[in-house]
């Protein structure tokens, strides 16, 4: 069953952001994920929504969430991404 890395980002430093934004294609072209959506550009249906960003990450399963998440590569272009934005980052899904 699959299971998804979700980001609400608020940018900091639009600059290191696109950086990261830049590196980011090759470093989760090495996991099996899949981008479902990274959209700047969201329509709120309700409620307050104080982002800039909304990504979702599908993966075939929760090691290999956070196989992705925990690589040493994904570490090094995530340096701009801390910097470069405010992130609330979950994952939702099934352990087992």
């Amino acid at each position: 069953m699959s299971v998804f890395i979700l980001a609400q980002l608020k940018f900091t430093d639009i600059e290191r952001y696109r950086r990261y934004q830049a590196a980011f294609a090759e470093v989760f072209g090495k996991f099996n994920g899949r981008l479902v959506t990274a959209h700047e550009a969201v329509t709120v249906l309700e409620g307050d929504w104080p982002f800039d960003k909304i990504v979702v990450l599908e993966f075939p399963s929760w090691d290999e969430a956070i196989r992705f998440e925990s690589s040493p590569e994904y570490a090094q272009i995530a340096v701009d991404r801390k910097a470069g934005a405010n992130a609330v980052v979950i994952l939702a899904g099934d352990k087992a």
